[in-house]
């Protein structure tokens, strides 16, 4: 199993993997896959990890639990995956796919999915809120400005998630204000015209309506949000969604432009994203990271178990980080003030590459910790100048 979960994280496929791994064969490989390996299977894995880093008290330095950021990272598609790979005027002419991760402020990523490089991240920015299974609770989240739509920002509300995307173009959005813009001559240079409340009003309870369907899952927030974008204007529901979605983006706007700790809330989480996204490049290294799965359910599966191993390696630090830094306090010789700067993505310690070794014919025992590095042991370790 441990092989097979490697072999998608890897980006290696069954074959290579049977052949790094001197105790299976591709055929014993295919079984396993076959019956087994299934993104339900995936999801608790991950949800079992996020779970359990979430519930370690050294995770609370980054943060509670309660916020979150989202974005896309593109791979390339190359070999039999050209055909299925998707053309973005974003990331040029070449074919790929993009995985797009929901990471926490804790580093755990507890939801990722295959979407079309062609499509707009914000599409999805909504599954990954509502269809996670993690104990996380999340109150805020972050995007980049790929991220927004006036839809999404209607669609947030009602769910009780406040949306705060970095909207790197905003000097030229424009808010929307209730009655004539003349009623607001201080905010004159910034208004982009006047709300449509009658409108608002006839389609609140179709509004509702199509809330209601999402939260009870007789259909999901990204094919929502594909079907209003694609309706023509004369669509009086998917007007109405956008004029609720204004209301919502212009007093985020309001509050982004006057409150410096916003801007400073929403660079820092997507920061973290941008460091998981160096990680996931390091691990996902075969074929120099192209991918050359024609069907979706491959590529699923090699997004589930990159972010599964993902999710397990920055589950291994935390850990250790904490035994260290209690190493360190029992010494007198730290600043508790610089562990919330310390992230639990590194991967200079973890052999990513080589022949994988199990013991095939013994259960996994019951593990202990394994000895920390004293420090002369790691200065041993550096390079000589």
């Amino acid at each position: 199993m441990l092989t097979a979960i490697l072999a998608d994280a890897f980006n290696l496929g069954l074959e290579k993997m049977a052949e790094a791994c001197p105790a299976t064969s591709l055929a014993k490989l295919a079984w396993l896959v076959a019956w087994h390996i299934r993104d339900e299977s995936y999801a608790k894995s991950l949800t079992e990890l996020v779970n359990a880093q979430h519930q370690l008290p050294f995770a609370a330095h980054w943060g509670e639990g309660t916020t979150s950021s989202s974005d896309g990272q593109r791979f390339r598609a190359g070999g039999h995956g050209e055909s299925a790979g998707h053309r973005n005027a974003k990331y040029g002419s070449e074919p790929g796919v993009l995985f797009y991760t929901h990471l926490s402020d804790q580093y755990a990523p507890f939801y990722t999915k295959v979407i079309n490089a062609n499509v707009r991240d914000a599409t999805h920015v909504l599954d990954g809120l509502l269809y996670h299974e993690s104990q996380l609770r999340i109150e805020e989240h972050y995007t980049d400005t790929a991220g927004f739509t006036d839809h999404v920002f209607a669609l947030f509300h009602p769910f009780g998630f406040e949306f705060a995307p970095r909207i790197s173009d905003l000097a030229d959005k424009r808010i929307y204000v209730p009655g004539k813009p003349a009623d607001w001559p201080n905010l004159a240079p910034i208004i982009g015209g006047p709300l449509n409340l009658k409108l608002m009003e006839q389609q609140f309870d179709e509004y509702l309506r199509l809330v209601v369907s999402i939260k009870q899952g007789s259909v999901t927030a990204s094919l929502i949000l594909r079907k209003l974008a694609s309706y023509p204007r004369q669509n009086s529901l998917a007007v109405a969604v956008r004029e609720f979605g204004r209301v919502e983006r212009s007093l985020f706007m309001l509050r982004y432009i006057r409150d410096p700790s916003i801007r400073h809330r929403i660079s820092a989480g997507l920061a973290k994203g941008e460091s998981r996204n160096a990680l996931a490049r390091a691990i996902f290294f075969h074929r120099l990271g192209e991918i050359r799965d024609r069907s979706y359910e491959n590529q699923r599966y090699r997004a589930s178990g990159l972010n599964l191993v993902i999710a397990a390696i920055t589950m291994w630090n935390t850990v250790y980080l904490e035994r260290a830094a209690a190493g360190l306090r029992e010494r007198g010789t730290i600043d508790e003030s610089l562990l919330r700067h310390v992230a639990p993505l590194g991967w200079n310690h973890i052999g990513l590459t080589g022949d994988y070794s199990w013991h095939a014919n013994k259960r996994v025992a019951k593990g202990g910790y394994r000895p920390l590095r004293r420090p002369k042991q790691a200065e041993s370790m550096l390079p000589a100048p």
